[in-house]
C-alpha cells in the first residue's frame, strides 16, 4: 500500500536547502526533525545518536520535551530505540506500549503516543543512531513513510560521518563513529606499526545525495549497470578466466548479482524517492550489509563480500572513478583491506608502508609471505575492519601480539610509540654488530644467513651483515606474476639475485607451489589436506616441463659461478635422485648447445617430511647438503596445521620430541660430513636458536630482522657449556625434560642476551 504524500522527493529537496544553510549543527538537526514530522504527518520526530560508550543519546526532537535533548538516553538493546540499533532494521508498530521491548522515558513526555516507526541511521552497514516518528493514534506507517525515514537517515549519517555533530556532543563522551576500537586477530608478520589508515579499495565518498532529475538518474544507473555487466562478461570470456577455478566462481557470483532484478529494483526505487544513482546504490547496499552482518551462516557472509565488491564497482562506474592511485600514500600508511593479492601489495611504495591489516588472510597466504619478506608488520582475521575504518584514521598494528588499535586513545598511542622507540634502539644496537664476527664466547663459529624471496630482499645482506642467503624462495616470483614466467624471465631474475649477492652464497629452493600456494594462472585442484598434497617436488616430478624450465634458467644464470639448489617436500630418497637426473639432463643439453654452465653445482634437499628422518644414511650418500625446514617438519611431526589457530600453539617447538628429531639430523650429517642448515622460523627466535646451537647446529638462516637479535645471543653464549647441560636432558628417563624452562634458566644464569 502506498500513500498520497508529497513523498521523499519533496522532503529531500527541503533537506538539501537546510543542509546548505550557514547554521549550527544543533539548529540543522532541529530543522530536520520538524521537516520530517511534517512530511509523514507525525506528531513526534526524534533523532538518537550512538555515543562511543554504547549509549543512544537524544540529539533532537519535535513533539517531545525539548529539555530532554542531550539528557535522555538508552543503551543499545534497551527499549525500542535500542532494539533498532542492535538489530539494524526498522520497527513499525501501531501500539508501541504492547511491545515487550518498550521502555518508557518519563523525561521526554512520550506517554501520550502509541504508534511508533523507527529506522537505523546506517553508514556502510554500521549503525550510527536511530531516527523515530510517533503518533497518538494507533496506526501502521505506510511503505512511503518508511522509505522517507530511511532516506533521511542516510543524510543524517553523512552529518555524523563528516564530524558535524562532534561540536554538540558531550565533552566526556565522543560519538561511536570516532570511538577507539581494539580488535584481536592473528599476527601474520612481527613488528609494530603506527600510522594512518589507507583503504586498499577505498569507499567513494558520495557528496551529492539528492537528485535534481530522477529520470536522468535512472538513465545513469541503467548505463552504468550495462557497462558493469559487459565488463564482467568480457572478463569471463577472456582466455585467462575461461578455465574453471575459484577465480571464475567469484566472477560468476558477481555476474549473478549484476543481473539480479531484485537488487536493481531496490536501487531504482531509491532513485524514484529522490536520491542520486550513486546514493541509491550506497543506501541499498548499506541496508543489505546491516542485515547480512548479523547472519551466522559463513556462506551468506561471503556473499555479502561479493555484493560489497559489486556495489563499489557500480558506484565507481557511476562516478567515473578508476581505482585510486596506490602510489599516493602518506608517509605512515597502514593498508587496510578485506584481502589482497601479493602483486597488489608490491604495487605500493614499500618505504611508506608501516603495516597491513586484513579481514581475511592467514599465515600461509601469498600476501602474508610477501609482506613478511618485506618486513611489514601484519595482522589478519580482523572482522569488519574495512567498514569500521575510514581513510586517515589513526591506527596501530601490533604484529607481535596480533592486535589492532583503531583510533587509539592517547595513552595507548604513547605506550606504542615508546615500544617502537625501544625497538629502534635495539635495532641500532644490532646494526653495530653487523660487521662483528658471529662467534660464541668459547670460540665456536656460527654462520648466520638470511631467508629471501624477492630481489628487494637482497640489500638486507649488507644491511644486516648476513653471511649469505640460506633460503631463496623461488616461488614468490611466480606468485606475483600474472602468467607463468618464461625461461628468459626466470633467468634474468636469478641473474639479478646472484649479481646482487656478489661473493656471498645463495641457496635456491626449487618451485614450492601447489597445495595451499595456488598460482592464479595454473588450474588448481581441490584437496582436503593441501599442505600434504600435490605440491613442491611432487608437482615438479609429475610436470617435469615446469621443473626443467626452472633448472635450465638457474643453470644459465649461474654460468661461470657456483649454484646451490635444493628440492622441497622430499619424502623418499628416490625423489631426490629423479630430480638430480633432471639437472643432469639439462646440463647435458646446455653443454651440447655450447652454453656456459656453472663452475660448481651443489644439490641438496629440504628435510621437512618426517619419513626422511629414517632414511638419513641413504640420503646423505647422495646429497651435497641438507637444509631443515623446521616449519613443515614440526607441523607434520605433530599433525598440527600451523595455519589453524586452534592447534598451531598446542605443541611446543622446543618440546622433547622435536628436539630429539633435530638432534638425530645433526648427528647423522656430522657422521656423513654433509653440511646442514636450519632455515625455518625457529632459527630467527633467539631462545630457539640457542637451543639449536646446543644441539650442534652451526648454520642458521632466518628473516633479516632476526639476524641482529640472534647474533647478539650468539656472541654472549658459551656453546660448549650449553651443549653439556642440554643434550643429557634429551636422553630417555632424564628427570627434567622441560627444555624451554631449562633454556630460560640457563640464559638468566649465564647472562645470555635474548
Amino acid at each position: 500500500m502506498r500513500s498520497n504524500l508529497a513523498g521523499p522527493r519533496l522532503l529531500l529537496r527541503r533537506l538539501r536547502e537546510v543542509m546548505a544553510e550557514p547554521i549550527t549543527a544543533q539548529e540543522r538537526l532541529d530543522k530536520i526533525v520538524v521537516l520530517i514530522a511534517a512530511n509523514v504527518v507525525a506528531e513526534v520526530c526524534s533523532v538518537y545518536i550512538l555515543r562511543a560508550d554504547g549509549v543512544l543519546e537524544l540529539y533532537a526532537t519535535e513533539g517531545l520535551n525539548r529539555e530532554a535533548v542531550h539528557q535522555a538516553s538508552l543503551r543499545v538493546g534497551q527499549g525500542l530505540v535500542g532494539l533498532i540499533a542492535a538489530e539494524a532494521r526498522p520497527l513499525n508498530l501501531p501500539n508501541a506500549r504492547a511491545h515487550p521491548g518498550f521502555a518508557y522515558l518519563p523525561e521526554t513526555g512520550e506517554e501520550a503516543f502509541n504508534s511508533f516507526l523507527g529506522v537505523p541511521i546506517l553508514r556502510a552497514g554500521r549503525t550510527l543512531g536511530v531516527l523515530v516518528v510517533q503518533n497518538q493514534s494507533h496506526r501502521t506507517y505506510l511503505e512511503d513513510e518508511v522509505e522517507a525515514l530511511q532516506t533521511t537517515a542516510m543524510v543524517i549519517a553523512e552529518m555524523v560521518a563528516a564530524g558535524e555533530l562532534e561540536a554538540i556532543s558531550q565533552k566526556d563522551t565522543g560519538l561511536d563513529l570516532s570511538r577507539p576500537i581494539h580488535s584481536s586477530g592473528v599476527g601474520l608478520a612481527e613488528g609494530v606499526g603506527l600510522g594512518h589508515v589507507v583503504l586498499h579499495e577505498p569507499r567513494v565518498v558520495i557528496t551529492n545525495l539528492i537528485a535534481e532529475d530522477s529520470e536522468a538518474e535512472s538513465r545513469r544507473l541503467e548505463g552504468a549497470i550495462n557497462r558493469l555487466r559487459l565488463s564482467i562478461d568480457d572478463l569471463l570470456a577472456s582466455g585467462d578466466m575461461a578455465a574453471a577455478g575459484e577465480h571464475r566462481e567469484v566472477l560468476e557470483a558477481y555476474r549473478m548479482f549484476a543481473y539480479d532484478r531484485g537488487w536493481i529494483r531496490k536501487i531504482e526505487e531509491a532513485i524514484r524517492n529522490g536520491l542520486t544513482a550513486e546514493a541509491a546504490v550506497e543506501k541499498v547496499q548499506s541496508d543489505m550489509r546491516a542485515r547480512m552482518l548479523r547472519q551466522t551462516d559463513p556462506y551468506l557472509r561471503e556473499r555479502l563480500h561479493d555484493l560489497d565488491d559489486l556495489a563499489h564497482r557500480l558506484i565507481r562506474e557511476l562516478m567515473g572513478r578508476a581505482t585510486g592511485d596506490v602510489h599516493e600514500l602518506p608517509q605512515d600508511a597502514i593498508i587496510v583491506a578485506r584481502n589482497m593479492g601479493a602483486a597488489e601489495l608490491l604495487d605500493y611504495g614499500r618505504d611508506r608502508i608501516r603495516g597491513l591489516v586484513l579481514e581475511e588472510g592467514g599465515p600461509t597466504s601469498h600476501v602474508t609471505i610477501v609482506g613478511r619478506a618485506l618486513g611489514i608488520p601484519m595482522v589478519g582475521q580482523i572482522s569488519d575492519i574495512v567498514s569500521m575504518a575510514d581513510a586517515g584514521d589513526a591506527i596501530i598494528v601490533d604484529g607481535d601480539a596480533g592486535q589492532v588499535h583503531l583510533r587509539p586513545a592517547q595513552d595507548v598511542q604513547n605506550a606504542y610509540a615508546e615500544k617502537v622507540r625501544f625497538r629502534a634502539r635495539r635495532q641500532a644496537q644490532y646494526r653495530r654488530l653487523r660487521n662483528k664476527p658471529s662467534v660464541t664466547k668459547d670460540g665456536v663459529e656460527v654462520t648466520l644467513q638470511m631467508n629471501a624471496g624477492l630481489l628487494v630482499d637482497l640489500p638486507h645482506l649488507a644491511e644486516a651483515g648476513a653471511a649469505g642467503v640460506g633460503l631463496f624462495r623461488t616461488e614468490l616470483q611466480f606468485m606475483v606474476a600474472s602468467s607463468f614466467p618464461r625461461l628468459h624471465e626466470q633467468q634474468a631474475q636469478y641473474t639479478q639475485i646472484l649479481d646482487a649477492a656478489g661473493d656471498k652464497p645463495v641457496t635456491f629452493r626449487s618451485l614450492d607451489v601447489g597445495g595451499d600456494k595456488v598460482l592464479p594462472y595454473l588450474r588448481s585442484i581441490q584437496e582436503e589436506n593441501p599442505a600434504m598434497g600435490w605440491r613442491a617436488l611432487r608437482l615438479g616430478l609429475d610436470r617435469p616441463g615446469l621443473l626443467r624450465t626452472q633448472i635450465r634458467a638457474l643453470l644459465l644464470a649461474a654460468a661461470g659461478r657456483d649454484l646451490k639448489l635444493m628440492f622441497p617436500m622430499v619424502a623418499e630418497v628416490n625423489e631426490f635422485l629423479k630430480a638430480r637426473s633432471l639437472v643432469e639432463k639439462e646440463l647435458k643439453h646446455l653443454r651440447r648447445h655450447k652454453h656456459e654452465v656453472p663452475d660448481k653445482i651443489r644439490l641438496g634437499v629440504m628435510i621437512e617430511v618426517p619419513s626422511l628422518l629414517f632414511q638419513l644414511p641413504e640420503l646423505l650418500q647422495h646429497v651435497d647438503f641438507v637444509s631443515v625446514g623446521s616449519n613443515d617438519l614440526f607441523q607434520f611431526m605433530y599433525a598440527a596445521d600451523r595455519g589453524n589457530t586452534r592447534v598451531s600453539d598446542r605443541f611446543d617447538t622446543l618440546g622433547l620430541g622435536f628436539m630429539r628429531a633435530l638432534k638425530r639430523i645433526v648427528d647423522a650429517t656430522n657422521r656423513a660430513h654433509v653440511p646442514v642448515t636450519l632455515c625455518g622460523e625457529l632459527a630467527g627466535q633467539p631462545l630457539a636458536a640457542m637451543a639449536l646451537l646446543g644441539l650442534g647446529f652451526r648454520d642458521l638462516s632466518m628473516s633479516p630482522a632476526s639476524l641482529g637479535p640472534v647474533k647478539a645471543m650468539v656472541r654472549s653464549l658459551d656453546a660448549g657449556r650449553l651443549a653439556a647441560r642440554l643434550q643429557p636432558r634429551l636422553a630417555p628417563g632424564h628427570r627434567d625434560q622441560d627444555i624451554r624452562q631449562f633454556l630460560v634458566q640457563f640464559a638468566e644464569e649465564m647472562d645470555v642476551v635474548l
